[in-house]
């Protein structure tokens, strides 16, 4: 739970903040796009987050009870609109992200943790499991998205105080990681083996994963941020984040930690990862032209497909990577139709889905990306009121949904697909964050 004096606060300012939506959305013909908001966008600050003693926030993704690296900066994204007009806001995700790197510091290779040292997780992967963390997928987006927050929160407000010592040992630990599985095959002693289960949820040739090409210049990834094991271990769409974050943490290096070495680091990484995805990550095909893979191995494989979870390609707007606008096109042409293995057509809405779920099931947080990287306000409308419809009547976003059948849906709780719809309203409604 969040703190008496917060909460208090917090609750004063999300109601003016629902009355000025509310008039924003009157003003387009929707009030429903406003109803829809209120629910959403207090569903994870009155549900999720619990404020520790130290002031670090724990966010759990809603039915399952622990936190994800990822997740949690998705979840509370949208608040960075109002946080400006806030100190306990700014505070509160200043928490979130000291917690993060909290974690990160635990285990930099592990996904999601747990409030306490339970020994709570989704399955016990290993003897000497750490019992801070729920699950260890390694996944280079969990590295990017602590990043990302701190730089959106104080490039948005200008607070400071989540820039600490943590910070600074914590983004010395990614650029570690970084490096490391730069060259996976030769310098990494990361392994994963779940035993028993599907063939998504562990890594083959004894848990190191598929074979990859050790001298690109591209970050290996054991998952992606579905938490799904990667056909190749190249992942493009979080080795495109991870440009992105290096450029932020080279500014938050130069800026405010006084840290030139730091900066350099950080500035010459995100270089190198660049110049090897416009070297290794795209390929030519006979429909669509030159396009992004999601996956490639470094040695001329390529796995052409989207995934709703983010990173993907369709969010290579949305995330800032820098890129061809032809290329970037083409890419999205491919992933938005039936190209695609996981984009599905169907009586209730279209869109992209993973393989993370069945077959035919459209996620909310794909189709929320579809709006906010669409240059088309028509269609920002048009997936917003698809959103709403398409909660199986129970006035919260899912995980997915089968494409003819709303009411068929993963998750019932799922703070992140009801961050996704807020963040879409308030960029449909013109508010925009520095990003």
């Amino acid at each position: 739970m969040i703190s008496k004096e917060k909460e208090q606060e917090l609750t004063a300012v999300l109601e003016q903040f629902y009355k000025e939506v509310e008039i924003k959305a009157k003003e387009t013909g929707h009030p429903e796009f406003a109803e829809q908001f209120k629910r959403s966008y207090g569903d994870t600050l009155k549900r999720t987050m619990a404020e520790n003693p130290d002031g670090t926030v724990h966010v759990i993704t809603g039915d399952i009870p622990a936190m994800w690296l990822r997740d949690s900066t998705a979840q509370v994204r949208p608040y960075l609109y109002l946080a400006a007009r806030s100190t306990k806001l700014q505070e509160l995700i200043g928490g979130v992200v000291q917690r993060q790197f909290f974690y990160l510091l635990v285990d930099p290779y592990a996904n999601a943790f747990n409030n306490e040292p339970s020994g709570a997780c989704w399955e016990k992967d290993f003897d000497d499991q750490n019992p801070w963390v729920w699950e260890r997928k390694f996944e280079i987006d969990s590295l990017c998205y602590p990043i990302q927050l701190a730089w959106l929160l104080w490039k948005n407000t200008g607070y400071t105080a989540h820039l600490d010592e943590n910070f600074r040992k914590g983004v010395q630990k990614i650029l570690e990681v970084f490096h490391r599985e730069q060259n996976h095959e030769e310098r990494s002693e990361y392994r994963f083996v779940r035993n028993g289960s599907f063939y998504t949820d562990t890594l083959s040739r004894e848990g190191k994963g598929a074979l990859t090409r050790p001298d690109t210049g591209l970050i290996w990834s054991g998952f992606r941020p579905s938490d799904d094991a990667c056909t190749y271990g190249y992942l493009i769409p979080s080795n495109m984040f991870a440009v992105v974050v290096l450029g932020y943490l080279s500014e938050l290096a130069q800026e405010v930690l006084n840290d030139r070495k730091l900066a350099e680091s950080a500035q010459n990484l995100g270089k190198e990862i660049h110049k090897a995805i416009e070297k290794y990550g795209h390929t030519k095909t006979e429909e669509f032209g030159e396009v992004y893979a999601y996956e490639t191995d470094g040695y001329g494989m390529y796995h052409l497909m989207d995934d709703a979870n983010v990173p993907s390609l369709l969010s290579i707007k949305y995330l800032g990577y820098p890129t061809d606008r032809k290329l970037a096109e083409n890419t999205r042409n491919m992933i938005l139709s039936e190209a695609n293995p996981y984009y599905y057509k169907g009586k209730a809405a279209s869109g992209i889905g993973s393989p993370h779920t069945p077959a035919n099931y459209i996620w909310h947080i794909g189709m929320a990306m579809e709006g906010l990287t669409s240059d088309r306000r028509t269609v920002k409308e048009s997936v917003l009121e698809k959103m709403i419809e398409t909660t199986g009547s129970t006035g919260l976003m899912h995980e997915g949904f089968h494409a003819d059948d709303p009411s068929r849906y993963t998750r019932e709780w799922f703070s992140w697909a009801n961050a996704m719809y807020c963040e879409l309203l308030l960029d449909y409604l013109g508010y925009k964050i520095i990003s």
